[in-house]
Formats: C-alpha cells, structure tokens, sequence
C-alpha cells in the first residue's frame, strides 16, 4: 500500500510504525526491550516525552502541544519546519484526534532512557527484504529531546529528507549539544564510554579491527540488517570495507577522525549521534544536515549490543553499479 504524501513524511519523523508481514521470518534478530537505568528526575523526564509521544503524535490531540513543548521548540528533523508551530502544522497534516486518547503507545520504543537534559529513545520496525521478498528485516529509529524547564526544547532524529518535502527551516541550536548537562559518570559508565569509544573510534575510524577480540562479545548483537551476527560476522564485513581493512589501519589517537556531535553514556548504553551532509532531493545544488546515530550496550566489560538506522538498499538494476 502507497503512502500519501503526508503519511510518506509522516514516516520521515516517526520511522516507528511497524512494517513487514509477521509470518515472514526476519533475517536479523529483533530487540528484547530494555531501559536504561536512570536518577529519579531522568525518569521524570523520560516519562513526560513518552505521555508526549502517547497524547500528541500518536493520539493526535495538538491542543496538547503547549502542555509538552517550548513555543520554540528547536526542530532538526529535515522534513519538519522548526518552532512549535511548524511541528503541529505538520504533525495536523496526517494525524487526527483520537478519542479516547491511546492508554499506550501503539510502538512504544525499544530502547529508551534518559541522561541529564536528554531522553533518548530506539524505535524499531519491520520491512521486507528488497532481496528476498519471503523475509523481512528489522531497522531501527533515534529520537534524542533535550529537555528544558520541564518541556522539550530541542529535538535530533535520525530522519532524512523526503523527496517532496519542499524548503524547510529547520532549527539552530544556542550552542553545540555536547555544551548542555549530558550528565555525571558513573565508574560503570566510563567503562562503557571507554568501550563504546574504542568501537566506534579505534575499531572503525582507525581501521583496528584485531581490538575486536578484546573488546566486543563473541555473541555481539548486531540490528544493522547489512552486517552479520556475531563478532566475527562483524570482523569480517568490516574488513571488506576500504579504511578498515588491516592494510588501511592508522595509529591510534586520542582524537576522533569523525567526532559525534553528542555522547550520551546511560548505564551500559552509550549513544553516539554525528552530524552528516547530503543532497537536498529538492534542490540538488543545496545540501542539508541530518543525524547518524550509533547505540551500543556493554555487558560484562564487553560491548554486546549495537544499533544504528540503517537499511537494506533495493538491489541495482542490472548493467547497474
């Protein structure tokens, strides 16, 4: 079934619709549902964005909107004008008030916790597999809020932007995520840090694939749907991929190559969010920001767990590359 215009950027900024037939089987594993631990204002605050999500987006009831958020709420999503008008302008445009409101959500995260003025949440969804279409495959979705004086104020997804969508403004931030309470470390929590970090940078942007062995669980749990289980499953397609390769590995640094824009350590989770360019589908001699996410879970001094939004691309046609 085709989405309308306005259900089809819908999907841009929720992505947490579940999709894909259940008889299927998927080929990567779905998420057992987790949340991270949290200081009794964090779950306040968590609590708030996900009544928010329950009686506003899911339920509807735009009326709301100034009970949840700032009259100038800060939107980055690429699809959706900043300001919170610009958000029920486009929330109004697909869903209408549902009465009574929903007790619960209808795709409650899978993944959700919150750290210092941030909630964070993982969506997850089903879609078939472009390959194979007698299986499905599982992706996830990130929304990070920042929260202020008690309602949300700024807002990161990990949505691009729709063909369609048209010239939207999106927000600017007061100053870079990282400069706002992301919260005090725990010693737990710098061990994941330094566990996430090691992945994520020396692993990856450093090309040092042998860490693995010391760093990540044989069992490694991997959602990106490209990417085989298993550490080895991991070692092996990363190897393939030029700039990690051994041959292409770099000494390591004690500075990013690529750094997130934010870090978020909660518990054993640690989130990485990253700034990235590409065409505007409307405009393409313009570009526009949109975010990357990363999400690993440590467990028993080794990372376990690893989310990230990306998808199976439809194959190429032949004569194609």
């Amino acid at each position: 079934m085709q989405l309308s215009n306005a259900r089809y950027f819908a999907a841009a900024f929720l992505l947490a619709a579940a999709a894909g037939p259940a008889s299927a089987e998927s080929i990567n594993p779905p998420t057992t549902p987790q949340t991270a631990p949290m200081a009794a204002p964090e779950k306040k605050n968590l609590d708030m964005v996900l009544n928010w999500w329950r009686e506003v987006i899911d339920g509807g009831h735009m009326e709301l909107t100034s009970k949840y958020q700032a009259e100038d709420y800060i939107q980055h999503n690429p699809n959706v004008n900043t300001g919170r008008a610009g958000f029920v302008a486009f929330i109004s445009s697909f869903s209408k008030p549902k009465n009574p409101i929903p007790a619960k959500l209808s795709n409650p995260p899978v993944v959700a916790g919150a750290k210092g003025d941030f909630v964070w949440l993982v969506f997850e969804s089903e879609q078939k597999d472009p390959r194979d279409p007698s299986k499905t495959y599982r992706s996830n979705s990130f929304d990070v809020l920042r929260i202020q004086n008690g309602k949300v104020q700024e807002h990161w997804d990990s949505a691009q932007k729709m063909p369609g969508s048209g010239n939207i403004h999106t927000g600017v931030s007061p100053k870079p995520p990282m400069q706002w309470n992301t919260g005090k470390l725990s010693k737990d929590e710098q061990t994941s840090l330094a566990l996430g970090t090691e992945e994520l940078k020396d692993i990856l942007q450093y090309g040092h694939l042998e860490l693995a062995d010391k760093g990540m669980d044989p069992g490694y749990i991997q959602h990106n749907p490209n990417v085989p289980q298993g550490r080895d499953g991991f070692k092996q397609f990363m190897s393939r991929i030029p700039g990690r390769r051994p041959e292409d590995a770099k000494p390591i640094k004690a500075e990013w190559p690529n750094p997130p824009a934010l870090t978020l350590v909660d518990g054993p989770y640690v989130l990485f969010m990253w700034d990235r360019k590409a065409k505007d589908p409307d405009d393409p001699g313009r570009e526009y920001t949109w975010n990357h996410f990363d999400v690993v879970r440590a467990e028993h001094g080794l990372i376990k767990e690893h989310w990230d939004e990306a998808r199976i691309n439809p194959p190429q046609p032949a004569g194609k590359k």
